[in-house]
């Protein structure tokens, strides 16, 4: 998979299409902590509006997790006369008043990964409470026939990513029945992976190095601050993130990470870009959405949408997913003190 795309557009591009038509899309996406974003989402996007759109340009800004910037960009879209903008929220709430004055000026969102506020003309993403049950899952797995006396520390991710609720409510559905309790549970602003493991020093202040059996982190980046953490206090229990990201997957070989969540990126951002484009030339898009979902505040409701599935990942499965479906080669992965442990998983 080519990811070392050239942005298709850059600050500054502005294209008019044929009878003056604006022929820019805008692409706005929320932080760049996670690796996901820069890596895979944001050229993954561009390559395919490119494929689809030979004479359309990709406006494109990362809101480092600033809603107050995000609102900005997303205004100067607005004023540049951009007609179709794919929207990731910082701060789903926030968008509202945003998203509904764009509406009203013909000028069509498409809410990716994350469903923002107001009057969204198609949402892309993920069966998030699904996904949130497959962590459920996969971390009473990792505690085998100990899960049912085991407490669990749950690190979810920031309160204004609106599918952190649904990761969470997923995995209450597991571990509230199969596991003995939830012993601490904190929320982390930002999904910060220095706060996550300030969190999981003060669980281990406040529930000892031995009260706690496993720990549920939101994602891999926050994985990476608890298993420091643990570390630093010489505790070693199964920790599960999510997103495949490059160092959870070496973590996982390593043993360090019991698991991870893979979605396939790049099915969410080529429909993305197939819908912002169809959008874009006035056509319809329901052969692409073939769900309706409803806004998280009810005021909106039958937004078209299509949903993906996710799947667990060990280091039993990393080759057979990951490697095979090419997000990241075996080269990539196998580096330094991950090249014994790649060995005795078999991969090459």
């Amino acid at each position: 998979m080519a990811l070392s795309v050239a942005a298709c557009g850059k600050a500054g591009d502005s294209k008019a299409g044929g009878g003056g038509q604006n022929k820019t899309i805008g692409l706005l996406l929320p932080e760049n902590k996670t690796t996901r974003y820069e890596t895979f989402d944001r050229p993954l996007m561009e390559a395919k509006i490119k494929q689809l759109c030979s004479d359309c340009t990709v406006r494109y800004n990362n809101a480092a997790q600033d809603t107050e910037t995000q609102k900005k960009q997303f205004d100067a879209l607005i004023t540049q006369g951009v007609k179709v903008i794919i929207l990731d929220s910082v701060d789903y709430k926030a968008t509202r008043s945003w998203v509904n004055q764009a509406a009203k000026k013909g000028v069509k969102v498409v809410a990716y990964d994350r469903l923002a506020e107001g009057n969204i003309s198609a949402y892309v993403s993920y069966d998030n409470e699904k996904i949130g049950r497959l962590q459920g899952q996969a971390l009473v797995k990792a505690l085998g026939d100990k899960a049912k006396d085991s407490n669990v520390v749950m690190i979810n991710g920031s309160p204004t990513d609106p599918n952190m609720p649904f990761f969470k409510k997923g995995a209450h559905s597991v571990l509230d029945k199969q596991v003995k309790k939830i012993a601490y549970e904190q929320d982390i602003p930002d999904w910060s992976p220095d706060e996550a493991n300030k969190k999981m020093s003060a669980a281990l202040d406040s529930l000892g190095k031995d009260g706690f059996q496993g720990v549920y982190s939101g994602n891999d980046g926050m994985a990476g601050g608890i298993i420091t953490a643990l570390k630093q206090k010489g505790v070693k229990v199964p920790v599960g993130g999510q997103d495949a990201e490059l160092a959870g997957l070496q973590r996982v070989l390593k043993g360090d990470q019991a698991f991870t969540i893979y979605k396939q990126i790049k099915p969410q951002a080529d429909s993305t870009a197939e819908i912002a484009v169809k959008l874009l030339k006035g056509e319809k898009i329901d052969s692409l959405t073939p769900k309706k979902v409803d806004s998280l505040s009810g005021e909106v409701k039958g937004i078209p949408a299509k949903l993906y599935d996710a799947q667990i990942v060990t280091k039993d499965n990393i080759e057979s997913t990951i490697i095979k479906d090419k997000v990241y080669k075996a080269s990539q992965i196998c580096t330094g003190d991950v090249k014994k442990a790649c060995a005795a998983a078999g991969i090459k």
